[in-house]
């Protein structure tokens, strides 16, 4: 049992002790010759007397009582003060798991982007163990956040980014560097940009993109969608596309065919499984489970000392009043 506190214990004993001398001390002085109360006249007739020294003996017994359980009050006391701790040594797992968040904010996208990054939110839910990065692009891509298992940073984000879209400036800070090169929703480039936001190449890891865009690109793509989608499945990476529109579209069409080549698949914004059925590919593909560095981790654990701690408060309490009575 490790303790928390254990000059805790070394201070009770100290003033026990001291007790233990200071009654000592107290008992030689009375025995030395001073006299306490009223001296009485053939008291050692009184003192042998069966029911005199009955009472005598279970007052000595009484007080006995008192001290032992007083003692051992303050012993457990002493005990609790210390907090007795639990040491466990964990150590963390995490999924070799990888999963890029690729959003299009182009103007067209503007309706549907917050419903978009709600499905995000709901998928970084149900990720665990997972890194997941985020890339935004319009006519040229930036990256919001890298891959990382901090869910919570996560989950701040996409809503910073969702609060981004009710903007009153020209350009919303998220937004800086996706207009760098002329053309709207490049989807080719940003699909390229999020595929080389995975790291460690070296590494047998289970890597996925998921993409939102509608599809609507206006201007010419530096890197076409079935290169970035070939680039994507050469790094064992798998597209998984958001259609928000219902609408078939050539680049729409172009998208779908990329995405299953990569070994992914195509999924409506508003479908009912979107959610699900992204989560149930991305998990289908076997992870390694990387073991992270041993830690140990420490928990108060008092176990039964409180209770006997109680127990003997009450014993205290209910000896006490008997031999005051």
């Amino acid at each position: 049992m490790a303790l928390e506190q254990p000059v805790a214990l070394g201070v009770v004993a100290a003033v026990a002790v001291l007790a233990v001398v200071a009654g000592v001390l107290l008992g030689w002085r009375r025995r030395g010759g001073a006299s306490w109360g009223a001296p009485i006249a053939r008291a050692e007739r009184v003192r042998a007397l069966p029911s005199v020294r009955r009472a005598v003996g279970l007052r000595i017994l009484g007080l006995a009582g008192v001290v032992a359980l007083a003692l051992g009050g303050v012993a457990t006391a002493a005990i609790v003060g210390a907090r007795p701790m639990q040491e466990t040594i964990v150590q963390p797992e995490s999924h070799s798991r990888d999963i890029m968040l690729c959003l299009d904010v182009s103007g067209s996208m503007t309706d549907v982007d917050a419903e978009v990054l709600q499905v995000f939110s709901r998928l970084a839910e149900d990720f665990a163990g997972e890194r997941v990065g985020l890339t935004i692009f319009n006519s040229s891509p930036v990256q919001i956040f890298p891959l990382t298992d901090d869910y919570a940073f996560v989950r701040e984000n996409l809503d910073r980014v969702r609060q981004s879209f009710d903007y009153h400036e020209a350009i919303p800070e998220f937004w800086v560097g996706t207009l760098n090169a002329p053309g709207a929703s490049l989807v080719g480039d940003g699909l390229a940009a999020c595929a080389l936001g995975f790291d460690h190449p070296d590494q047998e890891r289970a890597r996925s993109i998921i993409l939102a865009t509608d599809n609507e690109v206006n201007g010419t793509e530096t890197v076409p969608i079935d290169q970035a989608a070939a680039y994507a499945a050469s790094l064992g990476v798998r597209v998984f596309a958001i259609d928000p529109t219902d609408a078939e579209s050539e680049t729409g069409a172009a998208l779908r065919a990329a995405a299953v080549t990569t070994g992914g698949g195509y999924f409506g914004l508003r479908d009912a499984t979107t959610v699900e059925g992204i989560v149930a590919e991305v998990k289908a593909e076997d992870a390694t489970i990387l073991k992270g560095e041993p830690r140990i981790v420490r928990v108060d654990d008092p176990g039964p000392w409180v209770v006997v701690l109680v127990v003997l408060a009450l014993a205290f309490a209910l000896v006490a009043w008997r031999v005051r009575a």
